[in-house]
């Protein structure tokens, strides 16, 4: 038999590598860092505030966890394991070089492929969103409350998420988002990691982007389903791993946002 997992030690190595992050990013946030360009062609901006938060945090889980395997945005992947931990340490880094607190830290613990517990901490406001199995709840100045999603059923009043339509980049990905947008009550645009934990919080009721990678959604994909929420890849499938993700206030949501972007 599998021996079972300590989800309080888990939990507090999130919060103690999340704290050992905010202490590198926040003294750099709204300054006059440098930005390096991680492409050739387009911007996909990194700064030291990225690649010193995650030597942090993965200094921190490696210390807790020797045995375990390590997922990073900047500094790739150590170890082999089962149990993966799997972090972006500035999701929103373009918010981040614009002075707007919607970026986030994401930490998640995936087993076997699957992420179980996992963080999202936004340090200026002082915000984080955090879950384990049986629970998702929402933190900040002394106050910790459960996340529960709104519960919405129906696309016409949803509330939708997206970074931004030019991630829809093929006529057949444009389809797909105007679907969604024509569908929905109203959009909104900009808010990385942080409108999947709005979502989770129930002030808003669909997130939709293509193009994700593990880093971008591991730690959000426990936080939303212990909330009450539903998120898949678009083909129905687990979307820890990243892809094209959809993520709903309910299970039957969920569903019929994937029905219509299937079709469209």
């Amino acid at each position: 038999m599998a021996e079972p997992v300590d989800f309080s030690r888990i939990e507090s190595t999130l919060l103690a590598a999340a704290d050992a992050a905010a202490a590198h990013t926040l003294p750099l946030f709204r300054t006059g860092l440098s930005v390096d360009n991680k492409l050739e062609a387009g911007f996909d901006p990194v700064t030291e505030a990225d690649k010193g938060a995650e030597k942090v945090i993965a200094a921190i889980i490696t210390d807790a966890f020797p045995d375990h395997a390590i997922i990073g945005e900047e500094w790739g992947t150590s170890g082999e394991s089962r149990f993966t931990w799997i972090i972006d340490p500035v999701d929103g880094t373009r918010a981040f070089i614009s002075g707007a607190p919607v970026w986030g830290t994401l930490i998640g613990f995936a087993i076997d492929g699957v992420a179980r517990a996992g963080i999202m901490s936004q340090p200026f406001i002082g915000e984080s969103f955090l879950a384990r199995p049986g629970q998702s709840r929402y933190q900040r100045a002394g106050l910790s409350q459960a996340n529960r999603t709104s519960g919405l059923t129906e696309l016409a009043s949803a509330r939708v998420f997206t970074t931004t339509p030019k991630l829809f980049d093929t006529p057949q990905l444009a389809r797909k988002w105007a679907a969604i947008e024509s569908a929905t009550r109203l959009q909104r645009f900009g808010m990385d990691c942080y409108g999947y934990a709005l979502l989770a919080a129930g002030h808003a009721d669909l997130v939709i982007e293509p193009y994700l990678n593990t880093y971008d959604i591991a730690a959000l994909v426990p936080i939303i389903r212990e909330a009450g929420g539903a998120i898949a890849c678009w083909d129905g499938s687990e979307p820890t791993g990243g892809g094209n993700v959809v993520a709903a206030a309910s299970q039957a949501l969920l569903e019929k946002a994937l029905d219509l972007v299937n079709r469209a």
